[in-house]
């Protein structure tokens, strides 16, 4: 190899390493997001709405074939634009309430551009396919620049998510060519998840209701108590904190 083919290999292994990273970067911003979201509702209402959190790069494989069914790309900017998907996360919620919750919170974040929003939970796919996606711009700086960069997020329900990783093991096996019956059992499977979501949200619902009822009681017979007192300095500082905002 001449040092001309040596150096012209240096600089396309550099620029597609770059590239890639900036993908690597947008999750991890992502992610540490999602993780303040969590812990937040943990320490202040004592519940988790985020069951898991999975996050992937495509492989520049997949994003090859990618290509090729799109008709190419004459440069990264071009793949850049080209495939919206490059970076994706996955977050598993509990009920559906939660996804619509923490898509709000997400969208509200002022360093987020929401690109588009597509809601398979209300117009689920022809397949039965449940999920609410977000593709957004997340913002990473380097040393020497600033990279706006898509992510796709996916946010479903445990039971979405169960049904979609059997359907696509289900196709794999088949290589794409599922009989149809099977089809029909995968949709009726569909829906019966999520029949079992809104079921599980109507219990949860009553459950809180109960619990805020009786927290309620408790706060009431506490302030009741003849020897309980808020320190008025902790109470004009909290009050302070409240007016800055």
């Amino acid at each position: 190899m001449s040092t001309n083919q040596l150096e012209q290999f240096k600089y396309i292994r550099n620029k597609l390493t770059a590239f890639m990273m900036t993908y690597q970067f947008a999750l991890q911003e992502i992610e540490t997001k999602i993780e303040i979201l969590r812990e937040e509702f943990q320490m202040l209402h004592d519940y988790n709405p985020i069951e898991h959190i999975k996050s992937r790069v495509k492989s520049p494989e997949s994003i090859m074939k990618k290509l090729v069914r799109k008709g190419g790309a004459r440069s990264l900017n071009e793949i850049k634009e080209s495939i919206r998907d490059i970076a994706g996360i996955r977050i598993t919620c509990s009920f559906i309430k939660d996804i619509y919750h923490i898509s709000s919170m997400l969208q509200n974040q002022n360093d987020l551009r929401t690109i588009s929003v597509k809601d398979y939970i209300q117009n689920p796919k022809p397949n039965g396919y449940r999920s609410l996606h977000l593709l957004v711009e997340v913002p990473v700086f380097l040393s020497d620049r600033q990279e706006l960069v898509c992510v796709e997020i996916q946010i479903r329900t445990i039971a979405m998510d169960f049904w979609a990783s059997l359907e696509h093991k289900i196709f794999y096996k088949y290589d794409q060519a599922v009989p149809v019956r099977l089809l029909a059992e995968l949709k009726e499977a569909a829906e019966s998840a999520f029949e079992l979501d809104q079921k599980m949200e109507r219990l949860h619902e009553e459950i809180e209701q109960i619990r805020s009822s009786d927290a309620t009681d408790d706060l009431e017979l506490l302030v009741g108590n003849q020897n309980f007192h808020i320190p008025s300095a902790l109470l004009r500082l909290v009050q302070g904190s409240d007016e800055k905002q």
